[in-house]
């Protein structure tokens, strides 16, 4: 692993609720790693464009896909993008409208985005992408198909200018509102997995392998 911590640019540097940033990679790795879902934001045609795909990441670099034929993925090749990634916690009830918040872990990744060009490379990390997305579940798939692999762009950008920013806590007021007959307090966010749903087209006497029970459990 690179340095345990970031260095602070121009673009990371945290103007606003600056005591809520970090730049720890374990802290910004943890937040990362909670998660699927990215926005990846880019210029389209001199234009700002922002599109939602999955992220997972490997050691000190992270990786998004889509397909080959996308324009915001083409528009994205060594050119600066910005990544981002969100967890909402909570909802932060105060007494006054101005105190209102949201706990929350976000993470803004800057960096020029690289295609992989390698097949045997790209195969690799779309294994990579699956296990994330369900680890041990490579294993029970289909050989994936030469069309596929070329129909599908891996992108990566190497996590050195980022920043974490956090939210946790109760609401804070100004010191006059706490003598105020008004209820405060947190209502907490969870993310969670329900009941598998299997799909209707299973070949008869297919029981959910373990990999998936088991996770969900």
């Amino acid at each position: 692993m690179s340095s345990d911590q970031l260095s602070i640019t121009e673009r990371t540097r945290v103007k606003r609720g600056h005591t809520r940033a970090s730049f720890d990679r374990k802290i910004l790795y943890e937040i990362l790693d909670a998660t699927l879902l990215c926005h990846v934001g880019y210029l389209r045609d001199g234009k700002p464009a922002v599109i939602p795909t999955v992220q997972w990441r490997e050691g000190d670099h992270i990786y998004w896909h889509g397909s080959s034929a996308s324009r915001a993925l083409k528009n994205s090749i060594d050119e600066d993008v910005c990544l981002s990634v969100t967890h909402l916690d909570g909802l932060i009830l105060a007494r006054s409208a101005f105190h209102h918040s949201v706990n929350y872990r976000s993470a803004v990744i800057y960096g020029k985005a690289t295609k992989i060009i390698d097949p045997d490379l790209k195969a690799k990390k779309l294994e990579n992408m699956v296990e994330k997305i369900m680890p041990g579940r490579w294993p029970h798939l289909r050989a994936m198909t030469a069309k596929e692999v070329k129909a599908t762009m891996v992108l990566s950008m190497p996590i050195e200018e980022a920043s974490a920013k956090i939210r946790t806590g109760g609401p804070i007021d100004d010191d006059e509102d706490y003598e105020l007959p008004i209820w405060a307090g947190i209502v907490p966010i969870h993310s969670m997995m329900g009941e598998v749903e299997a799909d209707p087209r299973n070949l008869q006497g297919l029981e959910i392998p373990e990999h998936v029970s088991n996770l969900v459990r």
